[in-house]
């Protein structure tokens, strides 16, 4: 914390918060000590986080060379072998480890992989964002231990202490089940089917695989151990992670095992549709996912869901497909909180919808960089200030740190650099209220959220009864730290 100078002259009744509020006003049009300022402050837990897409292209080239794996020359993409017999330039197919010793073939490989040095002169970059996945893809296979832990590195460096990571964890089973049984209308037919077809089975496989892979992860980490990374002591679970762009029977399939795994496996905490909300498939059956879910939710009622909506803007789609998509999520799709919800002022009655959603104390994940990159949405047309107007509930995340080239830090960088209104309250309201809105079991420390008022218990300090409260709640105890992370903070000032 060296690099956080003290407030000289500061009056002697100011609060630690507020010290730490005028300093970061005092630094906000400096863009070096802004963003040691935002290192330094804890920022609570990241909501809205693909694994696949938090990891950094320079990792995506380790892991493919640990797997001898080829790169086709001209487009980027991973080819699994044999390759070509040498690292000449003029083979097509060379051996990814040949890109240690060739910086053009490495570098087109990042750039390919990310928005890295991305052009408007190269066509889209909505397209180039979401066709970096298949690019880097065979190298995920086998590196889910590595995967977790280097975004919980990243994590622990960014100042946070928890992380709900999206992750297809099952490896596509529940898809290539939902295929193998085929579409029914009928959907608790279609949920039996699939059950006596072994889809508990696959919930029980998927839940060991995970075992394994997160004790690789703590082996990593040198978890336990003196020289252990700061990564152990960030609390990660996972939402899992249903590919919308599929076939109806295949959707259905995975949905069904989301609300499987959350039931049985406490790792998992609900779940959530991803792929891009343009596409085709996803735009066609949206109101199909919609009662998928509806169906299921009746059935699993304490499974959370969290759905991405409104990662859309003016001419992405039909005016019309920008109308529903958020309002839908909300009352047909059961979801708790929404992800990015751009578009949500060309939804029918987007005033009352907001109402609705502060009522409702549905959480918008708001990712910044992400729809700056791939829809083109930033500063005033950017809908943050009218959530915060209307009172719903916000926090920032990153989406894919990993393929946007970014972090949390630089999220809150990015705030408070195009928004002169946000405070640090403000911030520090964000980073608590991330872990208020996770999918956490347990009772809150707040009694209030609106003024962050304790729970009587802990009100005062951590007595031995608040040490019971706590041991008893999980996210209780996250918040807790959290708070002592801020404590420590605001004494620098």
């Amino acid at each position: 914390m060296s690099v956080l100078p003290l407030i000289v002259g500061a009056q002697s009744k100011s609060t630690a918060e507020e010290r730490t509020a005028a300093y970061l006003q005092s630094v906000r049009h400096q863009p070096s000590l802004l963003l040691a300022f935002l290192r330094e402050m804890p920022k609570g837990g990241d909501l809205h986080n693909h694994l696949s897409g938090g990891i950094y292209a320079e990792s995506w080239i380790d892991f493919a060379v640990q797997d001898n794996l080829c790169v086709d020359r001209t487009t980027s993409v991973l080819i699994a072998p044999p390759c070509d017999a040498s690292c000449d330039k003029f083979n097509s197919k060379p051996e990814v480890r040949c890109a240690y010793g060739d910086p053009v073939l490495y570098n087109s490989m990042i750039d390919a992989w990310s928005m890295r040095n991305w052009k408007e002169s190269e066509g889209s970059a909505h397209d180039h964002f979401f066709a970096t996945f298949d690019k880097f893809r065979l190298a995920s296979y086998n590196h889910t231990a590595d995967m977790i832990a280097e975004a919980a590195a990243r994590a622990a460096e960014d100042h946070l202490q928890f992380l709900e990571l999206m992750h297809t964890a099952d490896g596509g089973k529940a898809a290539q089940l939902g295929n193998t049984v085929g579409w029914n209308e009928h959907l608790a037919q279609l949920r039996e089917k699939l059950l006596a077809a072994g889809l508990r089975e696959i919930a029980a496989s998927t839940s060991k695989q995970l075992d394994s892979d997160e004790s690789a992860m703590r082996a990593r980490l040198k978890c336990g151990l003196p020289d252990g990374s700061p990564g152990c002591g960030v609390t990660v679970r996972y939402l899992y992670q249903v590919l919308r762009g599929l076939a109806p029977e295949q959707v259905f399939a995975q949905i069904l095992l989301g609300f499987e795994l959350a039931s049985t496996d406490p790792r998992f905490l609900g779940l959530n549709l991803v792929m891009p909300e343009d596409w085709y498939v996803p735009m066609r059956d949206f109101e199909l996912h919609m009662k998928m879910l509806s169906y299921l939710h009746e059935i699993y009622p304490k499974v959370h869901i969290s759905l991405h909506a409104g990662e859309l803007a003016m001419g992405l789609v039909p005016p019309e497909g920008l109308s529903f998509h958020v309002r839908d999520s909300v009352e047909r799709g059961h979801a708790e909180r929404i992800g990015h919800g751009v578009s949500v002022m060309n939804e029918h009655g987007p005033i009352g919808l907001l109402r609705e959603m502060a009522r409702r104390n549905v959480l918008v994940e708001i990712c910044l960089t992400s729809n700056d990159v791939i829809l083109g949405v930033r500063g005033a047309d950017h809908p943050l200030p009218v959530y915060l107007k209307y009172g719903v509930p916000v926090t920032l995340a990153t989406d894919d740190e990993g393929v946007s080239r970014s972090d949390l830090t630089h999220e809150y960088l990015r705030a408070v650099e195009t928004y002169d209104f946000l405070t640090y309250k403000d911030l520090k309201k964000m980073a608590r209220l991330s872990l208020e809105h996770s999918f956490l079991p347990g009772a809150s420390l707040w009694a209030d959220v609106k003024d962050f008022y304790r729970v009587s218990v802990c009100g005062v300090s951590n007595s031995p009864a608040c040490q019971k409260f706590l041991g008893g709640s999980e996210r209780a105890s996250i918040q807790w730290k959290l708070e002592e992370e801020f404590a420590n903070f605001e004494k620098e000032f």
